[in-house]
């Protein structure tokens, strides 16, 4: 008997066929296979199945199969093992997917317009919705636990819009990149709070030395960790400008200036302006 073997914990492709060059194989993977065009059978455990377009199976390991493809044929094959639910189950994960969520929604970011400018992306957050309000508007066995996963998947695709926009065309896809990221969404998490941005805490919560994580942030980015909170800070102050509710004073207080002094100086070095220009704007406007 022909085994197939994968050594990657998920794996996913497509196969294009008009006849099935395969014997009957096992594999040392679960298979999950999608029909996306064609027809025929699926032979699964020498009990023969039809197949059309739509179509799911789902194999185990033990389990032998083919196809006899009677129409030309479009398969998705979603490939994975165990190891894929030690990954996910894995405690820094949750406590990543915690760090995220909790970044998506707080950042000051999520007040400057839409989130996701990619059309590619806004189809897949859209399909993405279109299945969690069908799951939320007929509840049946699984429906709440596949409303957690596809929530889980929205705020998922968010946040890798944001880290995409961040980083222009390269996703953050290697472990660098990827380590940076942390990093940044763990500073716009807490910005405000002098105490756990000061460079040392940041070191301390990712185990680097305060010296490197400087140094990697910096030459990862193009910016240092100070230029980073700062500008974090800014586009809250835009936000509170924006507002109109509080005055220099109050906002130079709110986002941990020493003073409005210091804080008119570091909005002007950075965005060329004064921020009561800014105020002064709103208020002729909402005169007007």
């Amino acid at each position: 008997m022909t085994r197939f073997n994968s050594y990657h914990s998920l794996n996913i492709f497509r196969l294009e066929a008009e006849t099935w060059s395969y014997p009957a194989h096992k594999h040392n993977f679960y298979e999950l296979i999608f029909i996306e065009e064609g027809n025929g059978n699926h032979v699964l455990n020498d009990a023969v199945a039809p197949y059309h377009m739509g179509d799911v199976f789902l194999l185990r390991p033990e389990d032998t199969h083919y196809f006899e493809i009677e129409a030309p044929s479009k398969f998705i094959f979603l490939k994975f093992t165990e190891q894929l639910f030690i990954e996910k189950l894995e405690g820094s994960r949750t406590a990543k997917w915690l760090d995220i969520l909790k970044t998506l929604l707080q950042s000051p970011f999520s007040m400057n317009g839409s989130l996701i400018k990619d059309k590619k992306d806004q189809d897949q957050l859209k399909h993405l919705l279109q299945i969690l309000l069908a799951e939320f508007s007929h509840q049946c066995s699984y429906s709440r636990e596949l409303q957690l996963e596809l929530f889980g998947a929205v705020m998922m695709m968010l946040a890798r819009a944001q880290a995409t926009a961040q980083f222009g065309t390269q996703c953050p896809v290697n472990t660098e990149l990827d380590k940076l990221s942390e990093i940044l969404s763990y500073t716009r998490l807490h910005a405000l709070d002098a105490d756990k941005v000061r460079v040392e805490s940041i070191a301390r919560h990712f185990s680097m030395s305060p010296n490197y994580i400087s140094i990697y942030v910096k030459k990862h980015s193009g910016l240092s960790l100070q230029q980073h909170i700062v500008q974090i800070k800014l586009k809250a102050a835009d936000q509170l400008l924006k507002n109109g509710r509080n005055n220099i004073n109050e906002i130079a207080v709110k986002l941990g200036f020493t003073d409005a002094s210091h804080f008119n100086k570091i909005y002007k070095k950075y965005n060329g302006k004064n921020p009561r220009d800014i105020q002064r704007r709103k208020t002729e406007a909402f005169h007007e």
